[in-house]
């Protein structure tokens, strides 16, 4: 898993938690390549190829999607269905990040097939922990797909 270069999408609107997030995964010597977009419409865009992204060079197929719920323009919950309902886009792993413990949006996103629901801890160190949790699990013990 060495010779390749690890990818992921981040869709959150929070530039802190973005920032945070990037840092963190950036530490680790297997710091992935990450893009961030901060709304789901454009996360759509760039998932489907469209738009400023449909040149396939800027829009590698990310290894695993860091997925907000709450997001502008497109919920993140109609994200992660449009992505899982896709023939092309249903084997990327989606971990939803969000700060959302209503047993709804649990109970809909594991109904639209999410690998993994997290709660953003409300402490600085526990968020960085988790997301070093993240990482290590999605990008080094968990098997990827190279395209």
């Amino acid at each position: 898993m060495t010779d390749i270069t690890l990818r992921v999408l981040l869709v959150e609107d929070n530039d802190d938690h973005a920032e945070l997030i990037r840092r963190t995964l950036g530490e680790q010597r297997w710091a992935p390549q990450i893009v961030h977009i901060s709304d789901g419409e454009s996360a759509l865009d760039y998932l489907y190829r469209r738009g400023a992204w449909v040149d396939p060079n800027r829009s590698p197929r990310p290894h695993i999607i860091l997925l907000d719920l709450r997001l502008p323009r497109v919920d993140g919950l109609d994200v992660l269905t449009s992505i899982k309902q896709s023939p092309d886009l249903r084997h990327i792993p989606v971990v939803v990040l969000t700060t959302s413990s209503a047993e709804r949006d649990v109970t809909r996103a594991y109904d639209a097939h999410v690998n993994s629901y997290l709660i953003k801890p409300l402490g600085f160190e526990e968020f960085r922990n988790l997301m070093h949790d993240v990482g290590i699990y999605w990008l080094t013990r968990n098997l990827v797909s190279a395209t």
